[in-house]
């Protein structure tokens, strides 16, 4: 870093320059800028000076460490042993950080606090306990501590003698020799909380008299009778969180009645209790304080305060934080924020019936409200409840709208994007996810990106710390679900950060990967957006993770982003830059074989939106794209509709190629697509059509087609379909099939003359059935009253009338090759005089004005001299009516692009 930087002034004084010297800062400014960072970017900024060295050592910045969003292994935590003399509270995430701590060497450590604690052992606990004599608060949670026993509470309670505070989540079962160690050992203690336990020894916590605060919130096999009957008589107790338990009516009754010293009793979310409605409508605890479900949260809270007649109950938090005096509630207020933090958040995990409107009145509320708290973890724990509380199903992405509008209009995605926007990188992570989850609906997403969210989230996504990348990529996928918004993820330098998340984790960060190329996926959608994403190297991003990772929400989504940067066909060269990435095409074509539907889904699209382009076409049927398009077709019958409509759309693409197309034949395309043909879903029999119709092209295809019941299914699409493009190519299938090509072949092949008779039969009855199709298909293209018109006066306005009602505007995205034009031209010379009309009808599609490849077409026919064959068409007296009709059409579309093409 340069010490002297360059900083411009105001707009009035632009050409005015100062320098500044940051080494010129006092110590006071200097170390406010290292308390503001966390442990890696402090080392980054002392490493610039010697005098930044000495700041960035000083005892004051080391007395508390969150190594939460960081790998603490031995080697890193030597590495900051000689900092860590003075420090008094650490925070750390996972089971290696907690062996790990013991070489700090902080033996004056005061709080200890663990996340993810599923794996941590009673060895593990006993270490940091021995080492730590002084500890006064050690909290593990909220996820379970399944491999801590009631032996390892007890090393606790011998090691740690000044022990105030122990929260402990997920044991099996904390037994009477615990909890009596800590009560003879620990008498300072005042706050213990043994949560979601399988079972506690009820009459041993009754025998530590020291507590204050106690919370058994989610534990399970606890006697009530007896609970109640011993904690009643504990003489400091002021606060009982006994939620979500199977808590009595009579076991809260005692409690709140006979203990002298509780003040508030907390039993949010307990069944029984709620389903005595006697007891909800009942006010005889007067002076104390029942927080539930059925009672108003905000209210009970307010009346622990002398005078608050002026205040609205909502605004008791603020107006507690706000006192200059808190000395006389403090301790109660924060524990009472602690514990409905946890326990909104494990009910909000839970998502049980019916707490709609407990959500929708104060749950909500008291979130946001707590997320105001000056408890770090109570402000993440109320984040993540946000995150958590609106989701209904996490496999769909779906939420519940009433509820995320309900925290929009709380004002909650400002109070959310303020803290995204904090130096605390676990606030960062949180608050992201939370946005994350509330942009799933379009007006929260619309909310977000009015208030600077997608610049915040961009920023983010650029942390070092993988959490907050992780959660602001979540974000960034959410919000590129609105076409609005992708364009302002781009100019925030949301696609640069995306691509670069993907080079910066590699390997073993599956959560980021698959939230990074998900947004790219969203962002490709869109043809700027997509050249963007090119620009800044994704699709070598995109292509290394389809190739190298193994988790399939990645692999699903790198295919998706492939297949969306290649959607853009000739607006851009991402399509024909896909296919040229080293190993591209290849790892598409294994991820067909895939054991996951989405990523053989997602994979097929990506091979069909390549098979555009004509390298790429032969570069995939080289990869084996034919053997493996084919095995996929025959394995999707009972698979979803995406997945069907995009394995017959991939074999469509490759078969524009005639030998892809023989390939497809000899390796038994044929079968599967006829049975997709056959499907209900409109998607899926169009590509089947399409693919059918180009294999058709080919005479050994075409009887292939008939010999395995295909004109029946072909047939149905013709005169069933909804779809006016299927019915269309199904037309054209059964065309090409009965032109005579496929007579001459099947007479070439036979063996025998009964083998020959045999078919002959075959094909005559499988023709008259096409034939009748056919004729009934473009006869629904056709006005009477206007044909009669047409044909004794051809005037342009009778011509575009014509025009007007046999146009199918999808079938302007056709592009046919010489081949294909040649073929219908020719068969305008057909004997059949409905094989003349159909290939005429087809001849108009492909030139009418306005089609996306009609000036191609024209151009192709004009270069072939079929110009003249048209005309002799149009004069013949053995042409039909309609066909005559249409090939006028057809010379009109080419004079038209004629002169078009002149002007141009």
């Amino acid at each position: 870093m340069s010490r002297r930087v360059r900083r411009k002034l105001d707009e009035k004084n632009k050409d005015k320059i100062v320098l500044l010297d940051w080494t010129s800062l006092d110590y006071d400014a200097v170390l406010h800028l290292f308390t503001c960072l966390n442990h890696r970017d402090r080392a980054s900024l002392a490493s610039t000076c010697k005098t930044w060295r000495a700041l960035g050592a000083s005892s004051c910045l080391w007395t508390s460490l969150d190594l939460r969003p960081h790998k603490l292994n031995p080697s890193t935590a030597t590495s900051l042993a000689s900092r860590c003399v003075h420090l008094r509270s650490l925070r750390f995430r996972g089971v290696e950080s907690a062996d790990s701590i013991i070489n700090l060497k902080a033996r004056n450590l005061l709080e200890v606090s663990g996340d993810y604690c599923r794996k941590i052992t009673d060895a593990t606990l006993a270490m940091i306990a021995a080492r730590h004599e002084g500890l006064e608060s050690l909290a593990l949670g909220p996820d379970f501590c399944e491999k801590i026993t009631s032996d390892a509470v007890e090393v606790v309670a011998f090691c740690c003698p000044k022990l105030k505070k122990l929260r402990l989540s997920g044991l099996r079962d904390v037994s009477s020799e615990a909890i009596e160690a800590l009560a003879k050992n620990c008498t300072q203690l005042t706050d213990l909380g043994l949560l979601d336990c399988l079972s506690v020894d009820e009459d041993a916590v009754g025998k530590v008299v020291s507590l204050k605060y106690l919370s058994v919130a989610g534990t399970s096999n606890i006697k009530w009778s007896v609970a109640s009957s011993k904690w009643d008589k504990l003489p400091k107790l002021i606060g009982l969180d006994v939620s979500r338990t199977d808590v009595g009516p009579g076991a809260v009754s005692r409690l709140l009645t006979s203990s002298k010293s509780l003040k508030v009793l907390c039993a949010i979310n307990c069944r029984v209790l709620e389903e005595d409605t006697s007891f909800m409508s009942s006010d005889r605890f007067k002076g104390k304080v029942l927080l539930a479900l059925f009672t108003n949260v905000f209210e009970g809270v307010a009346s622990l305060f002398a005078d608050t007649t002026k205040k609205k109950p909502k605004e008791i938090f603020t107006y507690w934080r706000g006192l200059k005096d808190k000395a006389p509630v403090d301790e109660t207020m924060r524990w009472i924020e602690w514990i409905v933090s946890h326990t909104l958040l494990r009910t909000a995990e839970s998502n049980p019936q019916g707490l709609d409107e407990f959500w929708l009145k104060q749950g909500a509320a008291l979130l946001l409200t707590l997320m105001q708290s000056s408890q770090e973890d109570v402000q993440e724990r109320s984040a993540t409840g946000l995150a958590t509380f609106v989701v209904i199903d996490d496999e769909n992405a779906s939420i519940d709208c009433g509820r995320a509008e309900v925290v929009m209009r709380e004002g909650g995605i400002r109070l959310l994007l303020e803290l995204a926007n904090s130096w605390r990188e676990g606030l960062q992570s949180e608050a992201a996810k939370a946005i994350a989850n509330l942009s799933v609906n379009a007006n929260v997403a619309k909310t977000v990106a009015d208030e600077g969210g997608i610049r915040i989230l961009a920023g983010l996504a650029k942390s070092m710390n993988r959490l907050v990348a992780e959660e602001a990529a979540g974000g960034l996928w959410n919000l590129s679900v609105g076409e609005e918004h992708k364009s302002a993820i781009a100019q925030a330098g949301g696609v640069k950060a995306l691509v670069d998340l993907i080079f910066r984790w590699p390997n073993g960060s599956d959560g980021v990967l698959e939230r990074a190329a998900g947004a790219l996926a969203n962002l490709a959608a869109d043809d700027k957006c997509s050249m963007e994403v090119a620009t800044a190297g994704g699709v070598q991003a995109l292509v290394m993770l389809a190739r190298n990772c193994k988790y399939e929400g990645v692999q699903e989504q790198a295919a998706r982003a492939l297949a969306n940067l290649a959607a853009h066909g000739d607006t851009n060269n991402n399509n024909a830059a896909v296919g040229q990435e080293a190993g591209a095409l290849e790892a598409l074509v294994q991820l067909t074989q895939s054991p996951h539907e989405g990523v053989r889904q997602e994979a097929a699209g990506a091979l069909w939106n390549l098979s555009f382009d004509d390298k790429n076409r032969e570069f995939i049927a080289a990869a084996g794209g034919v053997e493996a398009l084919v095995t996929l077709a025959q394995s999707c019958s009972n698979a979803s509709t995406g997945l069907q409509e995009r394995a017959a759309g991939a074999l469509w693409g490759l078969s524009v190629s005639e030998a892809n197309s023989i390939a497809i034949g000899r390796e038994g395309g044929v079968p599967p697509l006829i049975a997709l043909a056959r499907s209900e879903a409109e998607d899926v029999h169009e590509t089947a059509a399409g693919a059918l119709w180009n294999l058709a092209f080919n005479p050994g295809n075409a009887l292939r087609i008939v010999e395995e019941g295909g004109v029946p299914a072909l047939v149905h699409l013709c005169s069933s379909s909804a779809s006016k493009m299927a019915r269309f190519m199904a037309a054209l299938a059964l065309a090409y099939m009965f032109d005579g090509r496929m007579d001459e072949y099947a007479l070439m092949i036979g063996t025998s003359s009964s083998a020959s008779t045999s078919k002959t039969i075959s094909l005559d009855g499988a023709r008259r059935m096409a034939f009748k199709h056919i004729e009934a298909f473009v006869t629904t293209f056709m006005d009477p009253q206007i044909f009669v018109a047409a044909a004794v006066t051809s005037t342009p306005t009778i011509l575009s009338q014509v025009t007007e009602k046999a146009c199918i505007l999808e079938a302007g995205h056709l592009r046919c090759s010489a081949a294909e034009i040649g073929r219908f031209v020719t068969m305008l010379r057909n004997p059949s005089s409905i094989l003349k009309a159909c290939a005429a009808f087809a001849l108009v599609q492909f030139t009418v004005p306005g089609g996306r490849h009609a000036m191609h077409h024209a151009s192709l026919m004009q270069s072939g001299g079929e110009a003249r064959v048209l005309r002799s068409a149009a004069a013949a007296a053995n042409m039909p009516r309609e066909a005559k009709i249409f090939v006028k059409i057809i010379i009109r579309n080419l004079e038209h692009h004629q002169a078009e093409s002149s002007i141009q």
